[in-house]
């Protein structure tokens, strides 16, 4: 299947000399959520803004099913939804009227149904005629995405669309951007919360320095990637770990009622028996243990750090 979004050799130079983008070749699946991470300055909304047209790359090429974002830019752009970052400045306006102009601005005939789906489905329809400046941040967070959705593109960029919301508000966007891709909206989500990305996505992308340094399913990257730890809960709290055990680089916690050891899945052997063998010779029991899987946002932490 030819990826509805397609970015080759991508480059972006700013006057001055800064390159916010090097070489930068992605796919975007059709119907896909797709997680974009990095941190501050690793070049997202840069490269998101090219995609859309707001900014003008410096060399290589994107294409937007099929379209060139040059050369066919009516038609890239008519199928892009874009929710930025920044609110509403339209602050003495009404969500209905924002959402209506924003249709009108590309050439779409009126659609007063299509709008009320769109509010409705943002739970926007109550405040349909209030102004926007009355609104909370997570209803202005809503209102962006009812402007970017009004003209019914097939692509939508979420350019970190729940800073500053509340969790509860986060969790509706949530079930807001699974909806959009269950009705065949393509998500492209830019975020800071690791755990947005491990929720919604089924692909992940990281950028950092400008360069993309992994792109794979979020489900392999976590099985691959993702280390596990064992928790044992100590019978007789620790004052230190015995020397004797430094070989499995144990972590005792403030407490010293808890041993935590890290272990990678991929390995043919965990350590675990050894560990547990080495434990008992030392004395040390134990009442319970636990395991838990590495987070997405700790493999995130890790594969940035190696780049650094």
């Amino acid at each position: 299947m030819q990826p509805i979004i397609s970015i080759k050799g991508l480059t972006k130079t700013y006057e001055g000399g800064f390159q916010a983008l090097k070489e930068v070749s992605l796919d975007i699946n059709r119907g896909e959520i797709f997680g974009l991470l990095g941190p501050n300055g690793a070049g997202k909304t840069t490269l998101i803004n090219i995609v859309c047209g707001i900014v003008t790359k410096t060399t290589g090429s994107v294409t937007v099913d099929g379209f060139d974002i040059v050369d066919d830019y009516r038609q890239t752009r008519s199928r892009i939804g874009l929710v930025p970052q920044e609110l509403p400045t339209e602050t003495f306006e009404t969500p209905w009227n924002v959402a209506r102009f924003s249709r009108g601005l590309f050439g779409k005939p009126e659609n007063p149904g299509h709008i009320e789906k769109v509010l409705k489905s943002l739970s926007l329809w109550e405040k349909r005629n209030e102004k926007i400046m009355m609104l909370s941040g997570g209803m202005k967070r809503r209102v962006l995405i009812a402007k970017a959705l009004a003209h019914e593109p097939e692509i939508l960029f979420l350019d970190e669309p729940t800073a500053g919301v509340d969790v509860e508000l986060r969790q509706d966007m949530w079930s807001v951007v699974r909806s959009l891709r269950e009705s065949g909206v393509t998500v492209i989500l830019t975020t800071h919360y690791i755990e947005e990305a491990e929720q919604l996505a089924d692909r992940v992308g990281v950028i950092n320095h400008g360069k993309i340094i992994l792109v794979e399913e979020k489900n392999r990257l976590m099985r691959e990637f993702g280390k596990k730890q064992l928790v044992l809960q100590l019978t007789d709290c620790l004052a230190v770990v015995p020397p004797e055990l430094d070989d499995y680089e144990l972590e005792l916690s403030e407490s010293g009622c808890e041993l935590t050891y890290h272990y990678d899945t991929k390995q043919d052997h965990t350590g675990i028996t050894a560990l547990l063998a080495a434990l008992r010779t030392a004395g040390i029991k134990f009442n319970d243990l636990s395991t838990s899987q590495s987070s997405l946002e700790e493999i995130f932490v890790g594969l940035v750090n190696q780049e650094a």
